[in-house]
């Protein structure tokens, strides 16, 4: 049973808000290197493209019509505990927690390379770069605890700028750009089914985020009208973006150059003269801050969540005079702290490569339980509905098997350690 209803809270979120949240964490440091890992398949990466955000969309739509059914905070959390009891949607709180927070340190590191890149003296030392992703998570972790509205102004001004460069990208493909240097269908001439394959799960990765805008339910006006329509809509602007600005920076950087780029948007930028890469440097900044927001905003809320409905410890619903669940925040960017002192040994490339595929598979997770938890509803309802929660199910699945065997080896005895912290923490309540 929830005691979400509890929550004498007035939402302070509106559909722009929400929007932001989807668009904001989905909107991150991907989306800058793709073109580049992408122009050795040719023109066959738009067919990726459509695939996945085919898929994404399925995901939001599942999302959407499950948010329409409750106002409770926690998103997928709430759908499967709704949907499966206890244990199951402390599974997915404890999964889609962890993502949360391997993702913060993950995107601290790419935000500390952006910054690097501007600044040469911080790219040149690992302990500056190090230092600078640390200031920024607790920077914004800062404006989290101030409340969740000021997190929430703060998401929406970053998700703003961040899309000003990609639609300045795609302005300067439109006017400066040739279809002629468009690299041609298949290039490498392998067969298309296993290429089509390899650039959908490519792109895949920079769909995740979803369902952020799902999460905060309890601080949204009107949130069973609201979150579906924000979600679904943000869904769709960042499917036209990451599809127009792929093809803009394809038709200004000749494809032999685009292959070997590891900037491949302020290669594309170069055509605006000298202020052109410091332009899109900023906006990549801006993009990986705004996705670290969205995400210490939600490592705050799915503890508080759990907490709740009384499946974690009580102090994690514990808010300040801003409604942010501030122990939650602290507790959560601590962890974040350490991941990233831990993994920064290693250089930024592979530690920034690890938090990431681990956050992937435990985001991936949420999605499969959250069609899961719709295929209960729709099954004896309607048939349209099923199919979607069925093809949203396969396309979760072939994500998480298609993350790789290291990732799996790892995230899946991460997610399994839910089980016994759940009958313990059960154990210890019922004993007080």
């Amino acid at each position: 049973m929830s005691h979400q209803d509890n929550q004498n809270t007035k939402p302070s979120m509106g559909f722009w808000k929400v929007w932001s949240m989807t668009v904001g964490v989905m909107v991150g440091s991907g989306i800058f290197l793709l073109p580049a890992v992408l122009a050795p398949y040719g023109s066959l990466g738009f067919l990726g493209w459509l695939l996945t955000s085919a898929g994404a969309m399925l995901i939001a739509l599942i999302l959407g019509r499950l948010a329409s059914r409750t106002d409770r905070t926690g998103g997928p959390y709430a759908f499967a505990h709704d949907a499966f009891g206890d244990l199951a949607g402390f599974m997915v709180g404890w999964g889609y927690w962890l993502a949360t927070v391997f993702a913060t340190a993950a995107i601290s590191v790419a935000f500390a390379g952006y910054l690097g890149a501007l600044i040469p003296v911080i790219g040149a030392h690992t302990a500056l770069q190090a230092g600078a992703a640390m200031a920024m998570i607790w920077i914004l972790t800062a404006i989290n605890m101030r409340g969740i509205a000021e997190a929430a102004a703060a998401q929406l001004l970053m998700a703003v700028l961040k899309l000003t460069p990609l639609v300045v990208i795609i302005s300067l493909g439109l006017i400066a750009g040739s279809p002629e240097t468009m690299p041609p269908f298949n290039p490498m001439d392998k067969p298309v089914l296993p290429a089509l394959a390899a650039t959908a799960l490519l792109t895949m990765w920079a769909f995740l985020g979803i369902e952020a805008g799902v999460v905060p339910s309890g601080d949204v006006i009107n949130a069973k009208r609201t979150i579906p329509r924000a979600v679904i809509f943000g869904t769709i602007t960042v499917t036209i973006l990451y599809i127009a600005s792929t093809a803009s920076v394809m038709m200004l950087v000749p494809a032999d150059q685009l292959a070997k780029s590891t900037a491949p948007f302020v290669d594309a930028a170069k055509a605006l003269g000298p202020v052109g890469a410091p332009l899109i440097a900023l906006g990549a900044l801006i993009a990986t801050a705004g996705s670290m927001n969205g995400n210490i905003l939600l490592s705050g809320q799915m503890p508080m969540s759990a907490a709740l409905d009384g499946l974690a410890p009580a102090f994690l619903m514990r808010r300040n005079k801003g409604h942010a669940p501030y122990l939650s925040l602290l507790i959560s960017s601590s962890i974040a702290t350490v991941l990233l002192m831990f993994n920064y040994s290693d250089g930024l490339v592979s530690a920034f490569t690890f938090l990431i595929s681990m956050s992937t598979l435990a985001t991936l997770t949420p999605y499969a339980v959250s069609s899961l938890a719709d295929l209960k509803y729709s099954w004896k309802n309607t048939r349209s509905w099923t199919i979607i929660a069925i093809i949203a199910l396969v396309y979760s699945l072939v994500a998480m098997i298609g993350s790789g065997l290291k990732v799996l080896v790892w995230g899946v005895p991460m997610l399994a350690a839910s089980v016994p912290v759940f009958y313990l923490f059960r154990y210890f309540r019922n004993k007080a």
